[in-house]
């Protein structure tokens, strides 16, 4: 009989992560030869261990066709490491013992760098504990810092989302600067990578049009250059619309904001730089400023989709699973630009080791030369990432996203107690 398959998602989720499902499953629908059920495990890896499974074989089509324009995990992601071979030879041998209890043989984990940590891993422990398992890592992140592919599914409909939030915010601040708010500063996602404050910076049409600033995770930060940028733009132009990146830092590296510490070693939660740089305008330059954190907003944004972005998602997932019938095996799909204008791109894959855990930042040449904005390299990169519009159906006014059965899976195995968490690798965040 064909092995089964598992599908886990895992960190922070996105507008298109779902699309990346749809793909996976309809990649199965058309190798029903090669392939037996499928599952899903809620919680990503989390429900692996604790055998908490679903049937997407119970579902619908129209629900399960529903996943392409609905944002969040369908099934539920996590934030959760496995810990080392070596010292947590128990976690491994438990997902082993669940993936022979439901004659599972592919295992497709998608996720952002962490995550793909994750699926490196139990790829390894399958081989040396000589289970037979195929394992897929599929790409997502609004950072855009995966490494090995030209942009990370996620992050075109998050940066479509940015760009269009800052151009509307921007014409409210416009419309009453002369008696109100002078500054308006907006901050985004993005804890060692730029990428959504540049793709903020796509708003701009004419050079004093907002954001006159883009302040990049890249950059230290310089409280006496940015307050004489801001004034100069004040004076000049009536008003001034900043976008800051979550993971701004000082000239001696250390973040400007940190809203909490995690008790996992050497992680920390970020956010309130917005609220920082406010104040520092109030004190320094006497100036009314407003400020946003759109926060998850940014990532679940799919009534505003980018259809390119859409079409990313799904079309990895279903290389997934092209993957795993040409026996390939510990690899991940990923984007790969042929040409800026027109837009073409084709999806080939690289071997998850290589790219596990590695971040990939805004390149210098997509940085202006002051720091403050983005060059014409980067809007050529940045520009067909958000382009095409991929609404979802609307009933009475809202959008009509997909409801699944989530039909429970029996349990075959006892229960299981997770570990407390381990530290994540090069103190990142958790997968």
């Amino acid at each position: 009989m064909p092995a089964n398959v598992l599908y886990g998602q895992a960190g922070g989720v996105t507008a298109v992560i779902n699309a990346s499902a749809h793909g996976v499953i309809q990649g199965v629908r058309h190798h029903r030869d090669h392939f037996g059920r499928i599952y899903a495990a809620r919680e990503g890896i989390i429900g692996a261990l604790r055998e908490d499974l679903v049937d997407l074989e119970r579902e619908d089509a129209a629900s399960l066709d529903a996943l392409r324009h609905t944002p969040g995990g369908a099934f539920g992601a996590c934030r959760y490491d496995l810990g080392p071979l070596e010292s947590h030879k128990h976690q491994y041998e438990r997902l082993m013992e669940v993936f022979a209890a439901h004659d599972i043989g592919y295992f497709f984990y998608n996720g952002g760098g962490g995550s793909m940590v994750t699926a490196e891993k139990v790829h390894v422990a399958a081989q040396q504990m000589g289970y037979p398992l195929t394992v897929m890592g599929i790409p997502k992140t609004i950072d855009n810092d995966l490494a090995g592919t030209d942009t990370s599914p996620g992050f075109g409909s998050a940066a479509k989302y940015v760009a269009t939030s800052v151009r509307e915010a921007a014409l409210d601040v416009a419309s009453m600067a002369e008696s109100s708010t002078k500054v308006f500063i907006m901050e985004v996602m993005g804890r060692h990578a730029g990428w959504l404050a540049a793709a903020g910076g796509l708003a701009q049409g004419r050079p004093d049009d907002a954001p006159q600033i883009v302040l990049f995770a890249e950059r230290a930060f310089h409280r006496r250059a940015f307050m004489d940028r801001v004034r100069e733009i004040v004076e000049r132009v009536g008003y001034c619309v900043v976008v800051a990146s979550e993971g701004l830092r000082d000239a001696d590296g250390q973040f400007l904001s940190v809203a909490e510490s995690s008790h996992v070693e050497d992680w920390i939660q970020l956010g309130g730089v917005a609220p920082n740089l406010a104040e520092m305008v109030r004190r320094d330059l006497d100036l009314k400023v407003h400020w946003a954190l759109p926060d998850y907003l940014q990532r679940a944004a799919a009534h505003i989709g980018s259809a390119t972005d859409v079409e990313q998602a799904a079309a990895v997932g279903e290389r997934a699973v092209e993957l795993a019938v040409a026996g390939e095996n510990g690899r991940m799909p990923v984007i790969r630009r042929e040409s800026d204008e027109p837009y073409e791109w084709s999806v080939d894959s690289v071997d998850l080791a290589r790219i596990a855990d590695v971040e990939t930042t805004v390149p210098e040449a997509f940085i202006r030369e002051d720091g403050y904005h983005i060059t014409e390299a980067a809007r050529r990169y940045l520009a067909p990432l958000i382009r095409g519009e991929a609404r979802p159906p609307f009933i009475n006014g809202l959008p009509d996203y997909a409801r699944l059965g989530m039909f429970p899976v029996e349990r075959r195995l006892p229960p299981y107690e997770l570990d407390e968490q381990v530290a994540p690798q090069k103190g990142g965040k958790p997968a």
